[in-house]
Parts: C-alpha cells; structure tokens; sequence
C-alpha cells in the first residue's frame, strides 16, 4: 500500500469539537489524493485571528503546535495571514511550511491582474502585501463580521455576499478570499455564481500546495 503525504494542519480558531477542527484536513482530503491530513487547534483562541495583536498572541502558540506533530511531511497553518509560517521555518528546518495566504496570492495572480481581497479585517494579509502589492484593488470587510464567528450566522453570510458584489462593481477580476473562516462556510461557489468571476478559496489553495509537495517528493 503506497504509503500518504501526511500534512500537519494547524487551525487558529480554538475548538473543543474535533469535527470542526478536521473541517480543512478533511476538505484539502476529498480534493487531493494521496493526501492525509491531522489536524490540531491552537489553545485559547475562542475568536481566532482578526487584528495584529492577536496574531502575536497566537504566533508563539502555532509553533508550538507544529512542534506537537509527529513524523508529517509538510505543516500547513490554515489561516490567509500566514501568522507562523515564518517561525515555524526557523523552528524546523527542512520541512515544508505553508499558509493560506501565500497560497492564495499566487492563485489569484494567474487569473487576473485586479485583486479584490474580502476577508474578515480592513487590511491585506502579509502574503498578499508581499506578492501582489500592485494587483490589490480593494480589501473588502463586511459590514457587522468582525470574526471568524459572524461568519457563521445568516446575516455575516448574506453581508459577505453583498460585499461580493460590491468590489466586483469596482473593477475586480478576481477575488481572493482573506480568511479561511470563508472556507469554513464554504461560501466561494456563492460568491463566484454571484459575482461571474473567479474565487481563490484559500483552502483549497493551500491544499494545492500540499499536493504539489506530494508530487515533488516522490
């Protein structure tokens, strides 16, 4: 039996329901084969990632849960502002890190060259700043979602859908999903029918970067 490319996936939203915290394992699974996915959240993040403070709170607290993998082949931090990747390079070596972000931005830029990002803060994730600088048209925050939690109701659905629509008036081409909080939802395929253009979903993307490294290491 050909022997899986284990991924280490590190969620930023804390949860006690294993169900949830398997979400985007069990998605980059269904779309990737040869892929195996284990899944773990980080401690005390009852409303994830959603300003730089918290990012720094939490940053310490990714690396240590990278660390908690045993014998992975890759660690993706499935969050669109990468918070970690960074670290977790320094902190083991000759492993590949990825994040929701840089993953994203690189889609994004094959499909067209105005970038809309919507996402759940008013600024850029570092990927996207450091890739696609001159590609980003407007950052998109719904009106009443301030995390990943208002996410999860009707109205924080309804309101990134309206926000959709917005930024596609503006002159986007393609818009790039700023949270994988938007996968947890799976609100892209919503988004795209709305909207008549394509939607990087950062989920994917990164699971896409997983499967190249699968293939890579064969």
């Amino acid at each position: 039996m050909e022997k899986k490319f284990t991924v280490g996936v590190i969620r930023v939203l804390t949860s006690e329901d294993q169900n949830f915290v398997d979400l985007h394992g069990r998605i980059i699974e269904e779309h990737f084969p040869g892929i195996k996915c284990i899944s773990k959240c980080i401690p005390d993040q009852p409303e994830g990632i959603h300003s730089h403070e918290l990012e720094q709170i939490a940053i310490p607290k990714i690396v240590e849960t990278a660390k908690s993998f045993e014998k992975v082949d890759m660690i993706i931090v499935s969050c669109a502002d990468d918070p970690g990747v960074a670290e977790i390079q320094k902190a083991i070596p000759g492993i590949p890190v990825t994040g929701g972000g840089e993953a994203t931005a690189a889609l994004a830029a094959k499909y067209g060259g105005k970038i809309a990002i919507l996402g759940i803060v008013d600024y850029a994730p570092k990927a996207y700043l450091r890739m696609i600088p001159d590609k980003i048209i407007t950052v998109g925050k719904p009106e009443g979602v301030d995390s990943t939690l208002d996410l999860m109701t009707a109205e924080g659905r309804e309101s990134c859908l309206r926000k959709a629509r917005e930024i596609k008036e503006m002159g986007a081409e393609v818009i790039a999903l700023g949270c994988t909080g938007l996968t947890t939802i799976g609100i892209a395929g919503d988004i795209e029918r709305e909207t008549g253009i394509p939607v990087i979903d950062p989920v994917l993307a990164e699971g896409l970067f997983a499967y190249f490294e699968s293939i890579r290491k064969q």
